[in-house]
């Protein structure tokens, strides 16, 4: 299923590691703004660069932009000797409709053959495990976002999984959209980082969005919509739910049969690499959430009927179940 993870225990005890780019301005404020919320500790330097500690938690000070940088996780144990148990990425996001926005997303690029080019980094077909703190923190970016003075500017969003860097530890990305002229905005970036502090239990709380194994709640894989893919945000927008990978439509690509009397309910199913896709997002997000139930969630809308009738075939075939709205929000 193009990955080469093992059957990790995401829940094992570990640091909290919070990766900035220097050169990315967004990803500075957000961790200048977290250096304000406690008394962080100066840390030793990992591979040159400087890095901060407080409580369980540590901050990397990265020289470099994020997308290409691979194995941050094992590499800061090799330095440290600490494992790490999740990963955030305070970042910019860029958006041709210039969108003032602050979002949120997982990790990866499953729909990216072995043999094709790589655009944004990661590894081809394959995804690091999405933070289990995804949809709640969605959650928070839309009430604190909303209740705050950016609310007629902004927009709030949850963006598909697109993009490198490849690890093996649960992550996701904290973002400040959509052009150079809200990268800096500090008010933009005091929220996110206050989201940050409180949603990995910095503030003495204990956390937002810690998965509980022994809950066997149901988990999301998205599937369908466009980058932002509203559907989706629609469900996770609900207490309660959790979230794994989502491979928007534009990730899913699939080439129909040319035989006129093909039957996408019999017929062989279409080529492409979109089974590859979902394969490789169910298998992470799987690992993420141990002993959760992974279904999938679909925009129907998004697709037409012969494409969703061949994505419920393969669905089947793998064993996972294929959700309503009401599947997950009247438990």
């Amino acid at each position: 299923m193009g990955q080469d993870l093992t059957a990790l225990d995401m829940q094992a005890d570990g640091i909290k590691l919070i990766i900035v780019s220097i050169p990315d301005v967004a990803s500075l404020i957000q961790g200048e703004a977290l250096l304000d919320l406690g008394d962080w500790q100066d840390g030793m330097e990992v591979e040159g660069c400087r890095t901060h500690s407080f409580s369980d938690a540590r901050i990397w000070w990265l020289d470099s932009g994020l997308l290409w940088e691979d194995h941050l996780d094992a590499r800061w144990t090799s330095a440290t000797g600490e494992k790490v148990c999740e990963v955030i990425f305070p970042s910019r996001h860029s958006a041709a409709s210039g969108q003032p926005s602050l979002t949120v997303h997982p990790v990866g690029i499953p729909h990216i053959g072995e043999e094709d080019e790589i655009p944004f980094g990661g590894k081809p077909a394959s995804c690091p495990p999405p933070n289990p703190r995804l949809a709640s923190w969605y959650r928070e970016i839309l009430k604190c976002g909303r209740s705050s003075e950016l609310s007629e500017e902004f927009s709030f969003t949850l963006e598909v999984t697109h993009h490198g860097p490849w690890l093996e530890t649960p992550s996701l990305f904290i973002e400040i959209g959509s052009t150079p002229e809200h990268w800096p905005r500090r008010d933009a970036a005091k929220i996110l980082a206050e989201i940050i502090w409180q949603g990995l239990g910095l503030d003495g709380g204990g956390g937002i969005g810690t998965w509980d194994q022994h809950k066997h709640c149901k988990v999301a894989v998205g599937i369908g919509g466009g980058h932002y893919a509203p559907f989706i945000g629609r469900l996770a927008a609900h207490e309660g739910i959790w979230l794994g990978h989502m491979v928007g439509g534009h990730s899913l690509p699939m080439d129909k049969p040319e035989d006129e009397s093909w039957d996408p309910l019999t017929g062989e199913l279409p080529a492409g690499n979109w089974r590859q896709a979902i394969n490789s997002a169910i298998e992470s997000t799987r690992l993420a959430f141990p002993k959760g139930e992974i279904w999938a969630y679909m925009d129907r809308k998004s697709f037409k009927g012969w494409q969703r009738q061949s994505i419920k075939r393969h669905l089947q075939d793998i064993g996972i179940p294929l959700g309503r709205t009401r599947d997950f929000i009247l438990e």
